[in-house]
């Protein structure tokens, strides 16, 4: 009798409860709708900018700090990091909202809403028809098919515009991140002329291929980025607005139940899926790094070629291939489970929530619904049958967007190491692999410091180190001054820093101590042992990298060409190869003397106030090298010469002399006393080669006069 007595208040609760609920369940309705509406939104975009809570943040900041402390490369997540990367590409991107990107962007949106009030229709319409055909009512269900026929062409229209635009939006974003890409990497200060593309690739290790950021991992990035904003937006937009008609039909308790399962599912989903982000990023880098070495064997196939170096090339290739192959199998292993899991979730176990969902107005009567006839019933069930598989396809699309989200993290990612490596090259922050002996007290301090660049008429290096990228010193401190029309010959073994001199006065080296004075960078020209010639016309070789247009603003005609070419030997070449306005891939065409000719013609055609020159004579005669030394001091030119031709010492002033070993020797040359010097020690090295000859017949002049005593 107890245990009924408690039962009694219990049941009479429930009762009042269900009696209050039913006179109410109108307005209940409306607020469970609204509930779930905003539960979705804001699981949703939890789920999506989850990671970016203050404490979770912290943590991701912490294991990246980590990581880079190990020398891992940084992990890639939907986290803080992603969205500041993001936020940033997005500001370039789309850099207004009067900009044309913007426009397309809302344009596409008002696509997707008319797309899903589309869809809202026609599940009302397949169920109209169904409905029709229960009922055997000829006219209701032709009218229908007309409607469904009439329908199908905005239908139509608006799916190829949304495909069409998606992929314009991909184009306009690309452009825009190629554009800014190319002016950071190409692009100069007009002050401080940095030469981003040079210390980039040789100042710094974090990007071993810029090429395939630019062409490659921007395009992934942008079709990612366009393919997004649908995949986010649009299921969004299905699930509530299809749910919100579902909770009409069948009631918003059962759509809350279904969500409590659908949610539950999801959370057990996030919490196996892999992180596809960084597998994205890992697979880029290794591409990368595949193409790089394909591109090392075609810049220098003839070394290779003359070593015979085909299977140690061939070997190092399938090694980096083999390293790609080997992660794509690894991932594609994970996708295959994870596929199996998610597919069973999403499609699967939700659909069976959704059936028994859609079979509650036929079980049950609900208050304020009305049970129809058996047509009516088939009509509801159809519509609500379409309704919830067009929002289980939209919430599993939500689900699949996050993979998707991880994916565009590891192209913003790399997009993103691309531009921050330039602004730290900028700010003169370099990443890269030193020497064991630039750890030393000395020189680590050396490295630390930082001197400054003075542009000035005249070239004066005060007390200038000279250190190489990689932190190798090879000289403390670097004293010289040469002013215009002193000729400085620079000489001394290999590895002594002849050529870094001219890289630190280039500014294409930071400077670590002491003041350079050079002149601008447009008062240089820099003529190496292999001059580099461009794709182009005859007439483009000449100029470089003036243009037609431009060599016609200085008043300078092809006959002044070839009278420059003539000075060279080379004017026969216009003729040889079909005028100046051929185009052939120069760099193969002609021979090393011919390319170091076409170089100085360049020089004379420019006139710059000094010259660069790099072994610049190495392939051409003695003569020819006379004739051309004398035209260029006869323009003017300064010349900085690093030869080891004592034929050039004669057109020099002054010399800078290496030792090897930290050492070097600035002073007046005097050629023809340094010419006698040099044959007087080569005919004493000669000598001093015939000493032990001579001793040798001594001794065996000794050896015999003893046999005959």
């Amino acid at each position: 009798m107890a245990v009924m007595s408690t039962l009694r208040p219990s049941k009479d609760r429930i009762a009042r409860f269900a009696l209050f609920y039913g006179q109410h369940r109108q307005g209940m309705q409306r607020f469970l709708t609204a509930g779930f509406i905003l539960y979705f939104l804001g699981t949703t975009v939890g789920g999506i900018l989850g990671s970016k809570t203050s404490e979770r943040s912290r943590a991701s900041r912490a294991r990246k700090a980590k990581d880079a402390a190990d020398g891992k490369p940084p992990r890639v997540a939907v986290d803080a990091v992603f969205y500041q990367r993001l936020s940033r590409l997005l500001r370039i991107v789309i850099p207004g909202l009067r900009s044309r990107e913007a426009r397309m962007l809302v344009l596409y949106s008002a696509l997707l809403i008319f797309r899903t009030a589309i869809s809202l229709y026609v599940a009302v319409l397949d169920g109209k028809i169904v409905a029709s055909i229960v009922r055997a009512q000829m006219l209701p269900f032709l009218w229908n098919i007309i409607h469904w026929l009439v329908v199908a062409i905005p239908a139509t229209w608006t799916n190829s515009w949304l495909s069409y635009i998606q992929n314009k939006l991909t184009i306009a974003f690309r452009t825009r991140l190629t554009e800014a890409a190319l002016q950071a990497y190409l692009g100069e200060d007009s002050e401080t002329k940095q030469k981003i593309y040079y210390k980039l690739s040789n100042l710094d290790d974090r990007i071993k291929n810029p090429d395939q950021m630019i062409t490659v991992d921007i395009q992934r990035f942008s079709a990612a980025l366009s393919a997004i904003y649908s995949n986010l937006a649009k299921p969004i937009l299905d699930v509530v607005l299809y749910n919100y008609q579902l909770s009409r039909n069948v009631g918003a308790e059962g759509l809350v139940i279904l969500t409590l399962a659908v949610q539950a599912s999801a959370n057990l989903l996030r919490a196996v899926t892999p992180p596809f982000g960084k597998y994205t990023a890992e697979e880029a880098a290794l591409t990368g790094s595949l193409r790089h070495s394909h591109s090392r064997l075609v810049e220098a196939s003839e070394e290779i070629a003359f070593y015979g170096g085909e299977e140690a090339e061939k070997l190092l290739l399938e090694r980096d291939y083999f390293a790609l192959v080997k992660h794509i199998n690894r991932v594609l292993r994970i996708r295959v489970w994870h596929g199996i899991v998610e597919e069973g979730i999403i499609k699967w176990l939700w659909g069976a929530f959704g059936l028994c969902i859609c079979a509650i107005p036929v079980f049950a009567q609900l208050p304020g619904m009305d049970a129809g006839d058996h047509g009516s019933r088939t009509e509801g069930f159809v519509t609500n049958r379409r309704l919830l598989l067009s929002s289980s396809d939209a919430f599993g699309r939500v689900m699949y967007s996050y993979k998707e989200l991880a994916e565009l993290a590891g192209y913003t990612a790399r997009v993103s190491l691309f531009f921050d490596t330039i602004e730290d090259v900028k700010k003169g922050k370099f990443d890269k692999a030193l020497v064991s002996s630039a750890q030393s007290e000395e020189n680590s301090k050396l490295l630390k410091q930082r001197g400054s660049l003075v542009i000035s008429d005249e070239i004066i290096f005060d007390q200038v180190p000279i250190i190489t990228p990689n932190g190798d010193v090879l000289v403390k401190s670097l004293s010289f001054h040469v002013k215009p029309g002193q000729h400085l010959l620079i000489v001394g073994p290999n590895g002594c820093g002849k050529s870094s001199l001219f890289r630190i006065l280039g500014g294409l080296w930071p400077v670590y101590g002491g003041v350079v004075h050079t002149p601008p960078a447009s008062d240089f020209i820099l003529i190496p042992q292999r001059p580099y010639l461009s794709l182009g016309t005859l007439r483009d070789q000449v100029i470089y990298p003036h243009n037609k247009e431009e060599m016609l603003a200085r008043g300078v005609a092809d006959a002044d060409l070839l009278r420059i070419l003539a000075v060279v030997q080379m004017d026969h070449i216009v003729e040889r190869e079909g005028g100046w306005d051929v185009t052939k891939e120069w760099a193969t065409t002609l021979s090393g003397g011919d390319k170091q000719r076409i170089a100085w013609a360049r020089l004379y055609y420019h006139a710059p106030k000094y010259a660069i020159l790099d072994e610049s004579t190495s392939g051409v005669s003695p003569e020819l090298e006379q004739i051309m030394m004398e035209h260029a001091t006869g323009l003017g030119i300064t010349l900085l010469t690093v030869s080891h031709r004592p034929s050039l010492w004669k057109y020099h002033s002054l010399i800078l002399q290496y030792d090897g070993h930290g050492g070097y020797v600035f002073t007046k040359l005097d050629a023809e006393k340094r010419l006698a010097l040099q044959e007087e020690k080569q005919a004493l090295e000669g000598k001093l080669l015939e000493v032990p000859k001579m001793r040798a017949r001594l001794a065996e002049l000794r050896q015999v006069a003893a046999e005959r005593d």
